[in-house]
């Protein structure tokens, strides 16, 4: 597995000693700044079982495994990892399938000690579906309202050495480092277009990805590249770290070990009725990205009064009772305006 990508030079902030309960997350979302806390998750069982040999870790996973067949993810050992497009884009390089997890386990516990092999990989699992009771004996333990209206979703990702390719989540998100050694390399949310993003589908696994790859940059065919590695930042992770980060940073996870286990939470502090805003960028291509330009600039300036500036603004001049829709959001309001939503779509 290759080193750091060359040209980012800037480490992810790492301070050790924090106690779940003490993670600021004001301070990381509202200040855009994603953090590293090393040992926090380091008492976990897992953790201490992988510390000892894969094999254990393997064994205690296996422990809370439900029967139900997981998403399991295989390439070829020519893809070296990089989960990712065929060279015209126009189909995934690796093959998805419905698998017990204990033979997947069993699958990467074979190739641990070949140099190369296929590309083994089960992301975003539902843990308290798929493994019952793991999260009693492996967990931050934080309080319900750290999250806001609604629980995290936690998910396990479990593999040999492979590559996410450079893509973004929706949601704030705690990745947590248990088994073998990860590197995140981050990119705030306005470089997206020094990221060059590829298809909107099919995608390697549900979200966009940046089709320059970080350990090999194409200069020439991705010249803006440059820019988004003068703003990236790598955060690197041994078992038992904690890294938090915003929603809508790129990031590029590698596992870098024979055997490779993460836990994340993902969550959003939005209330439920709120729609999720990729509709609204969707809708937006359909609607608003070929006009004219001078078309263009009028609704950006009608965006900007009544979606990206402050929420009370567009509604602050008119008595209450008139505001409707401009009005803080709540659950009704939601319901009438998918209804007018959904009426103006099927005209």
């Amino acid at each position: 597995m290759a080193g750091p990508p060359s040209g980012i030079a800037r480490r992810t902030e790492a301070v050790g000693g924090v106690a779940p309960a003490d993670i600021p997350f004001d301070e990381i979302l509202n200040a855009q700044r994603p953090m590293i806390f090393r040992g926090m998750a380091r008492d976990w069982p897992l953790v201490q079982l992988g510390l000892e040999a894969p094999a254990r870790a393997m064994a205690y996973l296996k422990g809370f495994d439900s029967g139900q067949r997981v998403v399991g993810y295989t390439g070829p050992p020519q893809i070296r990892g990089r989960f990712f497009y065929n060279p015209d884009l126009t189909s995934l390089n690796f093959r998805s399938e419905r698998v017990m997890l204990g033979e997947f386990l069993d699958r990467i516990a074979e190739g641990l000690e070949a140099a190369e092999g296929p590309s083994l990989y089960i992301g975003s699992t539902d843990l308290d579906t798929y493994l019952p009771g793991f999260r009693a004996e492996n967990d931050l333990g934080l309080p319900p309202e750290t999250f806001g209206e609604a629980p995290p979703l936690a998910s396990i990702w479990i593999g040999n050495r492979t590559t996410a390719a450079t893509h973004y989540d929706m949601s704030n998100n705690i990745a947590c480092c248990l088994v073998g050694r990860r590197r995140f390399t981050l990119f705030p949310p306005e470089q997206v277009e020094n990221l060059y993003p590829g298809p909107l589908e099919p995608t390697p696994g549900g979200q966009v990805v940046s089709l320059v790859d970080l350990n090999a940059p194409d200069h020439d065919r991705f010249p803006r590249f440059r820019e988004a590695q003068a703003a990236g930042q790598v955060a690197e992770l041994e078992p038992g770290d904690v890294l938090v980060y915003p929603a809508l940073w790129w990031h590029q996870v590698e596992a870098l070990e024979p055997f490779n286990v993460l836990v994340n939470y993902w969550w959003n502090a939005t209330p439920g009725f709120m729609d999720t805003p990729m509709n609204t960028l969707l809708h937006g291509l359909l609607s608003l990205r070929d006009r004219p330009e001078f078309e263009k600039r009028g609704w950006k300036a009608l965006f900007d009064y009544y979606v990206f500036g402050p929420a009370e603004r567009a509604g602050a001049h008119m008595p209450e009772a008139a505001r409707g829709a401009l009005g803080p959001m709540d659950e009704m309001k939601a319901r009438r305006l998918r209804a007018q939503l959904l009426n103006r779509l099927n005209r």
